[in-house]
């Protein structure tokens, strides 16, 4: 695999990250193997969060002996210099290791202040200064945060969605980070699964050479998928770009990306799935979603009580509870379709 450099922090990555997200769904032993195998086949960068339940766990099992060779990036939600510290505490016994080579605040709503010395930037200077913590990064949802965290100069990397259906107003992130030399991790490249042909968006950010996609894998036919395309990179010739034209057609306005900011639900309402399974339906093997188990999962929308807890958690600015009520409504007619 080709190597790149990520920004200031002078890190030389495999050019495909790992996303550990989807891990949480896999068994420990299968999480270690399909770990192993990245690492194996050329993939260094691992990207991780303490709010992807046991990612971290499984990271540390698969790494805590072959430590130097792999960069592990993870991620705090904490707001205060005391909670950031214990986040961190518990990131490092979770990881098995010592030292996190990037710690990134984890979407914060606003911008920490620097000189706080109880607001969480005094956490990483603190950690950094111990040697628990190489570098820092910051991830979100905001444009105008990303590019304001990456102007600041107060971050070595920036992480930010971007994929083959991002606008040429998301795509100045990239021109400022550049300028800033701040990394550029690119986040939600298949956009929560609604990109169905992973070499679209590869070959599009393939066009940015200090661009660093992380892509969330969870099973070893998508890591085999992502290997094959480093090998051999597909092409952004004009057949890519009218499937990539299709799907911004397609997929254009808004539509939730599944990221999960919304969750829990005080109704039980499985919002980052149910909100999205118009384009789940469509653009994805639609038969296990017209199961007994799913008919309920969408009924639970019903239990909506528009408490804007979702509205006001939503990183796009999404109505939720009118997305889900659409989503529910065409879940129906489909089933019915689909069973007739």
């Amino acid at each position: 695999m080709n190597t790149m450099r990520l920004g200031k922090t002078n890190l030389m990555v495999g050019s495909s990250g790992f996303g550990a997200l989807p891990i949480q769904r896999l068994s420990k032993q299968e999480s270690v193997r399909l770990l192993c195998k990245a690492r194996e086949s050329g993939m260094t960068f691992f990207d991780t969060a303490r709010m992807y339940s046991d990612s971290e766990e499984k990271i540390g099992e698969a790494f805590s002996g072959d430590r130097q060779a792999v960069v592990i990036a993870t991620k705090t939600l904490a707001t205060t210099r005391a909670g950031v510290t214990a986040d961190l505490a518990v990131s490092l016994a979770n990881l098995k290791t010592d030292y996190v080579d990037i710690l990134q605040l984890h979407n914060p709503a606003t911008l920490p202040d620097p000189l706080d010395i109880n607001g969480p930037y005094a956490a990483l200077l603190e950690a950094r200064k111990k040697g628990m913590v190489r570098f820092f990064g910051i991830s979100n949802h905001s444009l105008e945060k990303a590019v304001a965290a990456a102007q600041s100069g107060l971050y070595d990397t920036v992480q930010f969605p971007l994929s083959s259906l991002s606008s040429d107003k998301d795509l100045t992130i990239v021109t400022a980070c550049m300028e800033a030399d701040a990394g550029l991790i690119a986040m939600k490249a298949l956009s929560g699964g609604l990109v169905t042909n992973a070499a679209t968006t590869f070959a599009f950010l393939r066009q940015y050479p200090t661009v660093l996609p992380i892509w969330g894998i969870q099973r070893e036919s998508e890591l085999d998928e992502f290997l094959r395309m480093e090998e051999e990179p597909p092409l952004l010739d004009t057949r890519m770009w009218e499937l990539i034209a299709k799907d911004r057609q397609e997929l254009g306005g808004r539509f939730c990306r599944g990221c999960g900011y919304c969750m829990p639900c005080p109704a039980g309402i499985q919002i980052n799935w149910a909100a999205r399974m118009s384009l789940l339906l469509r653009r994805a093997p639609y038969q296990g979603f017209l199961t007994d188990e799913w008919n309920a999962t969408m009924g639970r929308i019903r239990d909506c009580t528009e408490c804007g807890n979702c509205r006001s958690k939503c990183p796009y600015g999404l109505d939720t509870p009118e997305l889900l009520r659409m989503n529910l409504d065409d879940y129906e007619r489909f089933r019915d379709e689909h069973r007739a």
